[in-house]
């Protein structure tokens, strides 16, 4: 087991009266008070998010340039090409879009970059592609605010460009001075720009791409109800982007989820079908690690177009047939990860890249769809920042996972002379360079860290040591108005001590559950279950009598009966 710092959150407030105000109890307003939500508007809104807590596209820079342009296109029938990106967001983001101008009248159709052949974003072959097809105007989506020398490209060659994506503003650094750069595209659309005024930046580009569609409509005279068939897309592409669950993203999620559990659209259904997600359990869990893998799975190893057939189709029995071959093909893309982890963990152990502040992973082999994935995974394993770099045939392509406090876009940009391409997150970024300054970029991506020892332990936030004891039926039923949980509105953590196991056993068909028996200090037991690493945590229960445990209650129903289960994720 590596070694974990835990935490108690030690925010003080008057929980009790806090409690009595809003109708919950006072384990949930200590949760409340720990993400910082203090003003009593704000917990309302908190416990219960509306939709008209939602934002107004019209707050967004060029917003309403954008639009203008759209709807004189629309009305003097020029084609329209929107440029999409081969991920979940990506996809999301082309699907509004392309039904969203389509209902305006709009002549249009829709491009998305080949993950080999292409890379990221809109590029100069996308563009003479489009012209050549007798576009007119390019919308992008998901992408574009850093294509600087491909916008130019395409004003050369007569073409209206129309930007809208969510990604940080390109820039560059001297001297301490930070110059962000700008293209020549005729609108551009994105919360992150200095000037906007949008009270909201961190949503995904579907959801920068429904509010185009928003704002469309208004200008265009389609009721404004008619635009809100895409709030499921936008939650879905939220969740699947990992942006943080805050803000009008909860909202988003919130009421995307519930319109999901009734969804009209034929594709969406068939791949909850396929596996075998019950509609009415439908949670944000789902979207990012069981039905948004499949989605992103034909961008990795095949076509990001089979996805967004998938959501385009109105025939049920394709709908089937595209779900199970995206099911398919997530499957083969967990078989290759397997593999790409296992080698990726022998180079680690040859070479001591743990050693390393920033570990960066050479798998010239690897498909360099799956670095991102390896990264993340040996990420969580070492809890340092990780770049996994793979051969492309035309040089070195890579993906990194960061960890809190190292902001992967930030560093990149400090050696920006090195990559052919770049672009990013704080959590998360890609990069081309060539292969011939791979080891300078190793060398000085470790000289910039500013990484501490005590920046690779992990470390455990306890919102409350609870007894499990204390936890009831009703208390685990109200901790759901706390959702949709995920990346900036964690699930709840609790802790409790002097814990014995009066039981346990491995189950599972890959032996990978641990179900135990627990017993606390008064003499109660309680059921429990583990599906981190079950051999390390038997061995550690043959050595100790007692434990503490970090744990969620959850609400097991099975053959009729309902009953309490404590989910434990860590344990000392």
């Amino acid at each position: 087991m590596k070694t974990e710092k835990w935490f108690v959150a030690g925010k003080r407030a008057d929980f009790s009266a806090i409690a009595k105000r809003h109708g919950i109890d006072q384990v949930t307003a200590r949760i409340v008070r720990n993400r910082d939500i203090i003003e009593e508007e704000a917990i309302e809104a908190y416990l219960r998010p509306k939709l008209s807590g939602l934002h107004s596209p019209h707050l967004m820079k060029d917003m309403d340039r954008l639009t203008e342009i759209l709807r004189r296109k629309i009305q003097e029938k020029k084609k329209i090409r929107i440029i999409g990106d081969y991920d979940i967001d990506g996809v999301q983001s082309v699907y509004i879009l392309l039904k969203g101008i389509k209902r305006a009248g709009g002549i249009v159709d829709a491009a998305i970059p080949d993950r080999m052949k292409d890379g990221y974003g809109i590029n100069e072959s996308l563009i003479a592609q489009a012209k050549e097809d007798g576009a007119d105007t390019i919308v992008t989506c998901d992408n574009g605010i850093a294509a600087i020398g491909a916008i130019a490209y395409a004003k050369r060659i007569g073409l209206t460009v129309l930007v809208t994506d969510h990604h940080d503003i390109p820039y560059k650094e001297e001297q301490n001075v930070r110059t962000y750069l700008c293209s020549e595209a005729d609108a551009i659309v994105n919360p992150k720009q200095q000037e906007c005024r949008y009270p909201f930046s961190g949503i995904c580009g579907a959801t920068v791409a429904w509010k185009a569609v928003q704002a469309l409509y208004e200008a265009c005279g389609i009721p404004a109800y008619e635009a809100m068939e895409f709030l499921e897309n936008a939650a879905f592409a939220t969740v699947g982007d990992v942006m943080d669950l805050t803000d009008e993203n909860r909202i988003i999620v919130k009421y995307g989820i519930e319109q999901m559990r009734d969804t009209k659209n034929p594709g969406l259904s068939a791949l909850m079908q396929q596996k075998e997600v019950r509609a009415e359990r439908l949670s944000a869990y789902h979207l990012g690690f069981v039905l948004g893998p499949c989605i992103n799975a034909s961008g990795r190893l095949d076509t990001a177009v089979r996805s967004l057939r998938l959501f385009l189709t109105e025939d049920p029995s394709e709908a089937v047939a595209l779900a199970a071959e995206l099911a398919d093909l997530n499957e083969e893309r967990k078989q290759m990860t397997a593999d790409g982890l296992k080698e990726a963990e022998r180079v680690i152990l040859e070479q001591g890249l743990d050693r390393q502040d920033v570990m960066a992973v050479y798998l010239p082999d690897l498909h360099e769809s799956l670095a991102g994935i390896v990264a993340g995974r040996i990420r969580e394993a070492y809890h340092h920042p990780v770049f996994v770099l793979t051969n492309s045939g035309e040089g070195v392509k890579g993906s990194g996972r960061s960890i809190e406090g190292y902001s992967m876009y930030e560093e990149l940009c400090k050696c920006q002379d090195l990559f052919t391409k770049f672009g990013g997150h704080p959590m998360a970024a890609g990069l081309s360079l060539p292969v011939g300054r791979l080891e300078e970029f190793v060398r000085r991506i470790n000289e910039e860290s500013n990484l501490t020892e005590e920046d690779f332990i992990p470390k455990i936030h306890i919102d409350v040591p609870m007894p499990l004891s204390y936890v009831t039926k009703g208390l685990v039923e109200e901790l759901k108005v706390l959702e949709p949980f995920g990346k900036g509105n964690q699930k709840p953590v609790f802790a409790d001590k002097n814990i014995r196991v009066r039981d346990r056993r491995i189950v599972g068909k890959n032996a990978n559950v641990l179900k135990l028996t627990l017993m606390d200090a008064a003499g109660a037991c309680y059921p429990a279950v583990y599906f981190g690493d079950v051999q390390g945590f038997w061995d550690f229960l043959d050595k100790k009598q007692e434990c503490s445990i970090v744990y969620y209650p959850e609400i097991n129903s099975y053959m009729g009966r309902e009953e309490i289960q404590f989910v434990i994720s860590n344990y000392c």
